[in-house]
């Protein structure tokens, strides 16, 4: 069906793609698996008509393939199902689809699309209503827009990026089986993902890139995840930390009662309660949305409490300013890094001082001690393994395991009582992800109460010692890591 071969991409001192070669036949469904900074986007983007190579052809069906752009690459039946949905909220469902089309535009033929949008929701299984706004659609739906968009324009071939980041677990189960009816009638799909499980789940072949290279090809049943795992680093990985017994100490972090609202003016936190005691790794999970970043916001001081409470140790820390909270003994790791975590613009040791730089350590009558400062940022690099050229190297040119191994180090640095730390991993490289995930685990050792925030199941149980589920700003039940499984978190994170 597809083939692409010998694709040679390169930027200003980087080799994004050195002569990979990849097919995808039809009928299957091929993993393609790397970390960030692989190769996997880029080779994407050449097959979507966003990049063009300097070398290499792609050929669908045998024949020779010019795609000069993205209106090409669907016009030749490819389809890309983006990991953040291209869609209009304000629009409904048929008129997101009709996006683009020649025919659109008249109400006689949004008639026609919203029959055939039916017709491909019976066969496919990707029930949703035509006349629905996008807005009222949760998650999952939303998605099946995206993939009924492509069907309607006849893609042959889909790409899926990270498709199930945003899902339940329940969804993911209804979401393969929509993948694998597209596969049975004849279509090829490229499932991109970094859910290992998930791609042996589903996948019939497997490609590992790293550092624009293939790595390997194999099956799911002539691997296994910590095969794959080491494909994709270059070197043994331990994809659940070790966590040995700890004895608890006091609660150190207490939340009561707490409403807090939302950018929409609504309540995202609605009568929270949660304790999280020293030694203790306790973490929330829940479909995005559900309040979780509110509440982080909240206990760290960035978003205003309508009413309850928060403590820390034996003080209440409600509604403190950032620094007060922090002087109390909070640390917070934020889950939009660049946003709230990090000025991109910074070097790393501007960014290694912010939390501390008014200190005595660091400053004399308002002058900064740069050499303190130096000596400290090059301590804290090298503790906590951040791979940067120099510690005066602009931050945003850090990749993004870095960038949150350097904010790490920022907020461990001062030995926190509590820590609160939002999608630790996110779009972090496998490597990286192993790397902060033993040192929560150190931290959870040395006292620290933790509370981890997260929609990766697989990160929230394999570090948490308890679970609390989040649903509509609620909290719908708290696990003992023991009786916490896949199924049933999916459940209560779906409102069951």
């Amino acid at each position: 069906m597809l083939e692409m071969r010998g694709i040679t991409k390169r930027f200003p001192g980087v080799l994004a793609n050195d002569d990979v070669t990849l097919d995808v036949r039809a009928g299957e469904v091929h993993a393609l698996l790397g970390e960030n900074g692989a190769g996997k986007s880029t080779l994407m983007k050449i097959l979507f008509g966003l990049y063009r190579p300097e070398e290499g052809e792609v050929l669908l069906d045998g024949q020779p393939l010019a795609i000069d752009s993205p209106a090409a690459a669907i016009q030749a039946g490819i389809g890309m199902i983006h990991q953040h949905f291209m869609l209009v909220p304000t629009l409904t469902v048929t008129e997101n689809v009709a996006l683009g089309l020649k025919e659109a535009g008249r109400k006689t033929d949004l008639t026609v699309v919203a029959d055939r949008i039916r017709e491909l929701a019976d066969e496919f299984g990707l029930q949703v209503d035509p006349d629905a706004y996008l807005w009222q659609l949760a998650v999952g739906e939303r998605q099946r827009v995206e993939i009924l968009k492509a069907l309607y324009r006849d893609a042959r071939l889909l790409v899926l990026d990270e498709p199930t980041a945003v899902l339940t677990p329940r969804e993911v189960d209804d979401f393969f089986v929509t993948l694998r009816k597209l596969a049975d009638d004849g279509r090829g799909l490229i499932f991109i993902s970094h859910k290992l499980h998930e791609v042996l789940a589903l996948s019939d072949r497997i490609t590992v890139l790293r550092h624009g290279r293939i790595t390997g090809q194999t099956t799911p049943a002539e691997t296994s995840r910590e095969q794959l795992a080491e494909m994709m680093v270059g070197r043994e990985v331990r994809l659940a930390p070790d966590k040995p017994e700890v004895n608890t100490s006091d609660v150190r972090l207490r939340v009561s009662d707490l409403q807090v609202l939302g950018d929409r003016g609504t309540h995202a936190v609605d009568g929270v309660d949660l304790e999280v005691r020293g030694g203790e790794i306790v973490g929330v999970a829940g479909v995005s949305g559900n309040g979780q970043r509110e509440l982080a916001e909240a206990i760290a001081g960035l978003r205003a409490v309508s009413t309850g409470s928060v403590h820390l140790d034996d003080g209440e820390i409600t509604d403190l300013p950032p620094k007060a909270a922090r002087d109390a003994g909070l640390a917070y790791v934020p889950e939009e890094r660049m946003r709230d975590g990090a000025i991109g613009e910074f070097s790393v040791t501007e960014n290694l001082m912010l939390i501390d730089h008014a200190s005595e350590e660091f400053a004399d009558r308002g002058f900064l001690k740069l050499g303190a400062l130096r000596t400290r940022a090059e301590d804290l690099v090298e503790r906590f393994a951040v791979k940067t050229p120099s510690i005066e190297t602009s931050t945003r040119s850090l990749s993004g395991g870095n960038i949150q191994k350097l904010i790490m180090a920022r907020e461990l640095s001062c030995d926190p009582a509590v820590l609160v730390v939002a999608q630790p991993t996110r779009g972090v490289d496998i490597g990286a992800a192993e790397y902060i995930h033993e040192r929560l685990v150190a931290q959870r050792e040395a006292g620290t109460a933790i509370l981890v925030i997260s929609e990766d199941l697989d990160e929230v149980l394999g570090l948490a010692d308890r679970v609390a589920v989040m649903f509509e700003g609620r909290i719908a039940a708290i696990l003992d890591r023991d009786e916490a499984t896949v199924e049933r978190l999916g459940l209560l994170m779906a409102g069951a």
